[in-house]
């Protein structure tokens, strides 16, 4: 299974519009550090599944029929605003697996076009795409939001953003299925309050004591993680690496 990290940004990405920090700066310097929005491409045999869809040239990225669909978290506009465009696409129908949720993003719902959201996942919902099985585990956000335990080629991957903490369902699940690689949100460096809608550094490496996987990489990043992260260089745990746009599992 090869899982790529397409963007590994917050909301406002990196760097933020008129935002004269460290980290957008040197993001501004270096193109390898910008961050767009949080979406990945899973990969497996014949079965190549975009995770959210927030990328605007997604019509310019993927040629018609170079895809099987979309696996999507939730219906935030930095996660799902690519389907505002591709749905006026000809000649095929693109499956968008995700949670049920009635008002997703603007009228997608009333006018899906190309796209087809007939078939919402469950919580803990399982289903097989030739070689790879694919459950979706039910996070905390501010919309319905689900993560997915992907299981293929060997390998098992858990991607989980967005989320604050996780619920205690998820993570019973996932400590039973096992987790070799664990692809967290962290939006924000540590933080004095528990925060509303994200985790924070120390809220994703509780996640990631009690998941136990092989090896974690932090995703959607904010641009205030990675200036705290230019201060403090080296203080993540061995087995613990920040995305960056491009990255391949």
């Amino acid at each position: 299974m090869r899982l790529t990290l397409l963007g590994t940004g917050d909301a406002r990405q990196v760097p933020v519009y008129g935002c004269p920090c460290s980290a957008c700066a040197a993001a501004h310097a270096d193109p390898r550090l910008r961050r767009g929005p949080c979406s990945a491409l899973v990969e497996l045999g014949d079965q190549r599944w975009l995770i959210d869809s927030g990328l605007p040239d997604l019509t310019e990225r993927f040629p018609p029929r170079s895809f099987s669909g979309i696996f999507q978290t939730h219906y935030h506009a930095d996660h799902a605003q690519g389907l505002l465009h591709l749905r006026w696409g000809q000649g095929w129908v693109i499956p968008v697996h995700g949670p049920a949720d009635p008002e997703g993003l603007s009228d997608l719902y009333k006018h899906p076009g190309m796209l087809d959201f007939s078939q919402p996942f469950t919580a803990f919902e399982t289903r097989v795409f030739g070689a790879l099985e694919v459950t979706a585990v039910p996070l905390l956000h501010s919309k319905p939001t689900l993560g997915y335990w992907l299981q293929g080629g060997g390998r098992r991957i858990a991607y989980l953003t967005d989320t604050v903490g996780l619920p205690e369902a998820t993570t019973a699940y996932l400590q039973r299925q096992g987790v070799d690689v664990l692809i967290l949100d962290c939006s924000l460096p540590p933080q004095p309050q528990t925060p509303r809608n994200h985790n924070d550094l120390n809220l994703a490496l509780q996640i990631i004591d009690a998941l136990k996987p092989g090896s974690t990489v932090l995703t959607h990043v904010g641009h205030a993680l990675d200036a705290w992260l230019i201060e403090h260089a080296g203080e993540l745990p061995a087995d613990v690496v920040m995305a960056w746009d491009g990255m391949v599992i």
